[in-house]
């Protein structure tokens, strides 16, 4: 079974608090159900997954996940020095990974600290390793849950309109330069993403109002409707960006 952004499941919560506890919620009830191996988890950037990581960080829920199953991704990251401000490693580090009891040796940053070339094939060589084989097989995803996030210009990871990368088949990790977006970057491609038993899109905010009816029309002339995953996709999006009233 394939899913494209037509075929997407949609749910519309009240606000952007509200999606990330869905989101949470989903998460918690994935590692649960997954009863053998890793749960392995791409996460996102950007506004709502750090609310996110705030709700899963907090005690009552951190205790409903048993953190040495999991294992953290994530979808693209800024080529900045560790630390760096505009890092979502660092944010989600100093938000979650540092307050609960996950092992160190699985979190796996992208790294960024040789040519974005090299770093993107480090990272392809970082999750081989996980996967356990250099090629993709279907009916076996690379991860359960990839989280993503969707631009107004209709971007997402860091797959932005215009860019090489889009056509890109083969590789599971490239770079991006994007000449609207500061900072060249790393990113998954379409054919990793693709590899995923569930993908989600958290969706907030009233600008994002025109992207999301684009994304559920599966508008293949934006980057995010395009997407597609041999599982499951489902959008998590607050009544601001789905034009509803709260």
């Amino acid at each position: 079974m394939t899913t494209d952004m037509r075929h997407a499941a949609v749910e519309v919560l009240k606000d952007s608090e509200a999606v990330a506890m869905e989101m949470a919620k989903l998460l918690i009830a994935t590692v649960k159900e997954k009863r053998e191996g890793k749960v392995r988890i791409a996460l996102s950037g950007g506004s709502t997954p750090k609310q996110l990581f705030a709700i899963l960080a907090r005690p009552e829920m951190a205790q409903q996940v048993d953190w040495s199953r999991v294992e953290i991704f994530y979808g693209d990251e800024r080529h900045v020095p560790e630390g760096h401000a505009d890092s979502n490693h660092a944010s989600a580090r100093t938000l979650l990974l540092s307050k609960v009891s996950i092992p160190a040796d699985q979190i796996h940053p992208m790294p960024t600290d040789t040519t974005a070339k090299e770093d993107a094939a480090r990272y392809q060589s970082v999750l081989e390793k996980a996967y356990g084989s250099t090629t993709l097989e279907a009916g076996r995803p690379l991860f359960d849950i990839v989280m993503l996030g969707l631009g107004t210009d209709g971007h997402t990871a860091s797959l932005f309109p215009g860019e090489p990368v889009l056509e890109e088949k083969k590789a599971w990790v490239s770079v991006a330069a994007p000449s609207t977006a500061p900072h060249e970057r790393l990113t998954l491609t379409y054919p990793a993403i693709a590899s995923s038993a569930l993908v989600v899109f958290l969706v907030t905010g009233e600008n994002k109002v025109p992207m999301l009816a684009r994304l559920r029309q599966g508008d293949g002339s934006i980057p995010s409707g395009r997407i597609v995953s041999e599982g499951k996709i489902l959008i998590l999006a607050d009544s601001a960006a789905a034009g509803e009233p709260s």
